[in-house]
Order: C-alpha cells, then structure tokens, then sequence
C-alpha cells in the first residue's frame, strides 16, 4: 500500500475471520527501510475481545482485505488477556 492509501486506514473498522468487529485502525506501523506497512495500530477493541479494551497492533500478514472495511484472515483465540501468563 502506498503512503496515501495507509493514510485512508485510519478510522475503518477491523473485523474477525468470525464476522466480530475488532476495533478501528487508529494507525499504521511503517518499516522506513522498504516503506512498508508492518502492522495496524488497533485501538477501540471490543471488551469481549481483548480485556479491558486495550489497543493492539494487528501483524499486517493477518489482513486478508481491505475495503470499506478491513476482513482479517485470522486473530487469536478470544478474549485476549490483558496480562497474558509467561
């Protein structure tokens, strides 16, 4: 995606492979030696989803479209900890 078309991200909703809306695209995370898109900065995440609502950085290779909307192609089993155990 080109600087112009990440800059259009912001604000779209996230959804799971299941249908569930994640969140919205708050920001993208950029890799400056190729200028590319690394990751989605989520953040207004469903509580059901991720305890306490906080914000997540989605791998980019988890995005399967990109639309009026934004369709992962897989997230992790739900709801994600806000502490997970190491």
């Amino acid at each position: 995606m080109t600087h112009g078309s990440l800059a259009n991200l912001k604000g779209k909703q996230v959804y799971l492979p299941d249908g569930r809306l994640l969140g919205l695209v708050h920001d993208c995370v950029v890799e400056t030696k190729e200028w590319t898109c690394t990751h989605l900065f989520v953040n207004e995440c469903k509580p059901e989803i991720v305890e306490d609502s906080i914000h997540v950085a989605i791998p980019w290779r988890w995005v399967r479209a990109v639309n009026d909307v934004v369709i992962l192609r897989w997230f992790p089993k739900t709801p994600i900890p806000k502490n997970p155990v190491q």
